[in-house]
């Protein structure tokens, strides 16, 4: 009988139909002084019900730290890892339970794995895959473990057994040998020739000198910035930072905007918000008001004209078309961010992500110090960018020093500056205009855009209309 299905979920049997097999409990090797192997049940079930959850993207992480099938220590673990792996391998899509129940049925091996019953076990041990990286991490620690427990078991036969006409240096040239095929196994290679950096840069040379001066990276929507950046480029992280009610999140929702609903001759990229402060709906009228140029204080006294309702409505269709995707959470770790970044980015190819704002992600570790939170963060999101190979932009706060000082922002104004100009490729500051005398916000219609840190390229300002009533940025028209 096929395994039944209730609310998407395959519904556990009843107990005579689901007895374990030996494999569930797993033979386990007893070491000298009564010791088993080194081996976390746990650890391994949870990074299976992870690939459950997103085998696309826990698998490559799984490969990526050379994980196979024998790295689990339980022998019905290694035949659902095989299983999900040939899976993901035919579809490339998220594993249902019901598939995988199927495949193992399929091989054979579904009442030696404990049946359904032990699957939806499994599948019920985590919420989110957030802290993917840690299971891996311990089920990879315990199979090294394992594996030199081995080795050296070997090895001390071998010790024993040794005869002086074999030689010495051929025997402990063997042992070195398979300590270093361990150690690669935990340590994934990164270095390259030089020689490859360098064709990657005649060919970036090439790009840029066949565009003559076109972008190389996301066109922003505002001209004088591109040409001073020529764009946002992939694994770069963006800063932009001001204090409260200037703007900032207008800004980013406007280079949103012009990287998802590019001009004719422009390719749409997908972008991803998360909105640690305002939610989806709140952006999505923002969103539509600056697309469709009405004023949000208008609707909200219930005034619109048949123009107004018009542009509404086109602008809905747009945005409906556009690839931009909003997560709201109010709390997040920078865990549970880039984990979540890697899941939709699996799903739908990224060209930008914005996170507004970083210094309301909470640390992976509330004990520790405000700037070593901080700090993880900014690290974690310049590691996002390099992953996934995309530019990051980050809204942030200023601090008050400019404002008692009566003085243009400078980088040194970044609240828990440190990690966030260190990791940071560009640095960008909202400022009011040098002549401004508001002191709460951006002037009615002007502007101010400090380029303060550019690895790559000049440093400067770009002056910006605000069109206040509708909260958007555009061009100067200065």
């Amino acid at each position: 009988m096929p395994p039944r299905v209730q609310e998407g979920r395959v519904s556990r049997l009843p107990k005579a139909e689901a007895k374990r097999s030996a494999a569930v409990r797993a033979d386990l090797a007893v070491l000298d002084g009564g010791r088993t192997m080194p081996h976390n049940v746990d650890a391994e079930q949870c990074l299976l019900a992870c690939i459950m959850v997103d085998a696309p993207d826990v698998l490559a992480r799984c490969h990526e730290k050379h994980l196979s099938e024998d790295s689990f220590f339980i022998p019905a673990h290694q035949l659902i890892y095989r299983a999900l792996a040939a899976l993901n391998e035919r579809t490339g899509l998220a594993v249902d339970l019901v598939a995988l129940a199927e495949e193992l049925s399929r091989s054979g091996t579904l009442d030696d794995i404990g049946g359904v019953v032990y699957l939806n076990e499994i599948a019920n041990r985590i919420e989110t895959t957030a802290h993917i990286g840690h299971y891996i991490e311990i089920v990879q620690e315990k199979y090294l473990l394992r594996s030199l427990i081995r080795m050296a078991t070997d090895t001390v036969e071998k010790c024993f057994e040794h005869r002086e006409e074999s030689g010495l240096d051929h025997f402990l040239d063997e042992v070195e040998q398979e300590l270093f095929r361990l150690s690669e196994t935990r340590v994934s290679e990164t270095a390259r020739h030089v020689s490859s950096a360098v064709d990657d840069a005649v060919q970036l040379i090439h790009k840029l000198l066949e565009r003559k001066g076109e972008l190389s990276g996301l066109a922003t929507g505002f001209t004088d910035l591109d040409k001073l950046t020529f764009g946002f480029h992939p694994q770069e992280m963006i800063v932009l930072a001001a204090r409260p009610s200037m703007g900032k999140t207008s800004l980013a929702l406007n280079m949103a905007e012009a990287v998802a609903l590019p001009k004719p001759g422009r390719q749409a990229h997908g972008v991803l918000i998360f909105s640690l402060e305002m939610s989806r709906e709140q952006l999505a009228l923002r969103l539509l008001c600056s697309r469709a140029r009405v004023s949000a204080v208008r609707l909200r006294e219930s005034f619109a004209n048949r123009d107004d309702q018009a542009r509404l409505v086109e602008a809905a269709k747009e945005l409906k078309a556009a690839p931009i995707h909003i997560d709201d959470s109010g709390h997040l770790t920078i865990l549970e961010l880039r984990a979540k970044a890697r899941r939709l980015n699996a799903r739908h190819r990224l060209g930008m992500i914005i996170v507004d704002y970083l210094q309301l992600i909470s640390g992976t570790d509330a004990r520790v110090q405000r700037e070593q939170q901080i700090a993880e963060i900014s690290r974690g999101l310049k590691a996002l960018a390099k992953d996934l190979h995309v530019p990051v932009l980050v809204l942030s706060q200023l601090n008050r020093e400019s404002e008692k000082e009566r003085r243009q922002p400078r980088l040194s104004d970044l609240r828990e500056s440190g990690s966030i100009e260190q990791d940071a490729d560009v640095v960008l500051l909202l400022a009011k205009p040098k002549d401004s005398t508001d002191e709460t916000s951006v002037a009615s219609d002007r502007a101010e855009l400090i380029i303060a840190k550019q690895r790559n390229g000049p440093v400067g300002d770009v002056k910006l209309t605000f069109l206040k009533e509708i909260t958007r940025f555009e061009n100067s028209t200065e």
